[in-house]
């Protein structure tokens, strides 16, 4: 549980901005904060409660990024085995369309 705090108060403070990784420029937050309040995004709290139903392990990194017109979360999963996955989401609603080992 001591491992998982640091980790669940990251989750509390990226809930506020819903991804410290999104994009590239130092505006990223304040654009990433204005998809989330016209809906186009969710929340991240809500993508690292489907992330952890699907992947159990301890997340490592999130991005929001771009794919072909559509907003994309990537979340990096740290398995209880050792092993590295990442998930790919649809931003908008918060549905995995792809898990792969990284």
């Amino acid at each position: 549980m001591r491992r998982r705090a640091p980790l669940l108060i990251l989750a509390a403070l990226l809930a506020m901005v819903p991804a410290h990784q999104a994009l590239a420029d130092k505006d990223d937050h304040i654009e990433a904060r204005e998809l989330l309040r016209r809906g186009e995004i969710v929340p991240l709290a809500r993508i690292l409660d489907v992330v952890q139903q699907r992947v159990p392990g301890d997340v490592i990194e999130v991005e929001l990024e771009r794919e072909d017109g559509l907003w994309e979360y990537k979340v990096k999963v740290l398995t209880p085995t050792g092993r590295v996955r990442k998930l790919y989401l649809d931003a908008r609603n918060g549905a995995v369309l792809k898990i792969k080992d990284d």
